[in-house]
């Protein structure tokens, strides 16, 4: 079957900007003609493809046609900057019109290595999706995103996974804290006790490794009270003003070092922070997850990442 690329640049557009309206706005034509259109793709794909909701969702069938969307609209963005300066979307007074890559990253990595990456990938706009490491991989059939960072390993459908690095993280509070609740060292019956940090609710970091120290002392794994600080800068803040212990990092690889992170536990008094165990440290192995695609803008938007990770994180 033949798919209209109109109808599927509406579809694209509903999805990505949350409403009929906003699309609209988007593609410089009217809600009616959007609404035309998506309803157009619909009777002919024999499927409703978006729930009207707010925002707006895709069905099954309407993330297959997003999917195809995204494929359609990178392909003819790379065609239309090949054929140059006569093509529609070229403006003579300036370069070429950017490709733009939706890419879903973790917090962590977006706060620190992702930046410099994508700083050197001319030609594309991003649009970034953040979201919990174990959670960005589901944007990829979903149609949402192009390519994920993800901790899931094993590709998805239709997707190719390769080894960026190790996200390390150690356990860490500042000295007026651990002197407060850790007199006798990280105890088990002192880590229920004690004021914990978590990125989120889908963050298990603190919790994994709670639970690894209850294994190993036999007691039932604690549950601390615990504060929810949903960004990297405010959350390594909230670590160094003391409102409780949390994982420290991603720390860097060899050679590398993040700004925000400097003045902690690798670097003794500045900020009054240290490491409540000197021997634990936590990783997570991290992949890039991207469509099978031809695309030399996909290409190199994976090898300046790849290049980054192998330079910022640890390998091992």
């Amino acid at each position: 079957m033949r798919w209209d690329s109109r109808q599927l640049e509406a579809l694209a557009a509903v999805i990505t900007e949350g409403s009929f309206e906003a699309a609209a706005h988007a593609l410089h034509v009217t809600p009616s003609a959007v609404s035309q259109r998506v309803r157009a793709l619909e009777n002919a794909a024999g499927s409703v493809l978006v729930r009207r909701t707010r925002p707006v969702a895709p069905t099954e069938p309407g993330r297959t046609l997003l999917r195809l969307a995204r494929q359609v609209e990178l392909l003819g963005a790379e065609a239309s900057r090949e054929l140059g300066p006569r093509d529609a979307d070229h403006d003579d007074d300036g370069p070429a019109r950017p490709v733009t890559v939706p890419l879903a990253v973790n917090a962590d990595s977006l706060a620190t290595w992702v930046m410099p990456a994508l700083a050197r990938v001319e030609g594309v706009a991003f649009d970034l999706y953040r979201e919990d490491q174990d959670r960005t991989v589901d944007l990829l059939p979903a149609g949402a995103v192009m390519a994920a960072i993800t901790s899931q390993r094993e590709p998805v459908q239709g997707c190719t996974s390769t080894f960026l690095g190790v996200t390390r993280y150690r356990p860490a509070a500042t000295d007026a804290m651990i002197e407060r609740w850790f007199p006798d060292g990280p105890t088990v019956e002192a880590l229920g006790r004690a004021p914990m940090l978590v990125f989120n609710r889908a963050d298990d970091l603190q919790d994994a490794w709670l639970r690894e120290r209850a294994a190993s002392a036999g007691t039932a794994v604690p549950a601390p009270p615990r504060h929810h600080v949903p960004s990297t800068p405010e959350y390594v803040d909230a670590i160094r003003r003391g409102l409780g212990w949390g994982m420290w990092g991603p720390l860097p690889g060899p050679g590398a070092r993040f700004g925000m992170l400097d003045g902690g536990p690798q670097d003794g008094a500045r900020g009054g922070v240290r490491l409540l165990d000197e021997d634990a440290v936590v990783d997570v192995p991290i992949y890039l997850q991207q469509w099978k695609l031809r695309s030399d803008v996909l290409d190199r938007v994976a090898t300046a990442l790849r290049t980054e990770a192998r330079r910022a994180l640890p390998q091992h």
